[in-house]
């Protein structure tokens, strides 16, 4: 269900970004199944492949904290439209959380766009196609 006050915690983490180079700051807010709120924000570096998206910020703060379960995300741009997550984000929200979890994209005026992670990426990779090898 979604919740404002989560709304605003994702777009209270953009306004922590670091984006000397895109000016495109864009904020998370990862709700856990203990009903934590871990926020991310996209940081850049010099080297732009080596940026990390707020998505996947959220996430590893998340799993380094020692969170394994995750009830929802908010993800907040300073846009027209509500923002929608990269392909690597989508991949990584896909391998740690349930196919059915609430995703819930957000623009500047806080408009929103209710998905699931099978949603934003319905074929992803899994760790059921993965060879018994591994």
């Amino acid at each position: 269900m979604f919740d404002k006050a989560i709304a605003k915690l994702a777009k209270e983490a953009s306004m922590l970004a670091y984006t000397p180079y895109s000016h495109f700051p864009v904020g998370a807010a990862l709700v856990t199944s203990e009903k934590e709120v871990i926020q991310g924000c996209n940081i850049e570096n010099a080297s732009f492949g080596l940026s990390n998206c707020a998505e996947r910020t959220a996430v590893f703060k998340a799993i380094s904290s020692g969170y394994r379960n995750f009830d929802a995300i908010y993800i907040y741009g300073d846009t027209k439209e509500p923002i929608s997550p990269c392909g690597a984000c989508r991949q990584v929200l896909a391998e740690f959380c349930e196919e059915e979890m609430p995703v819930y994209l957000l623009s500047k005026d806080l408009e929103v766009k209710e998905t699931t992670i099978a949603g934003l990426l319905p074929y992803h990779f899994k760790r059921s196609n993965l060879s018994t090898n591994v």
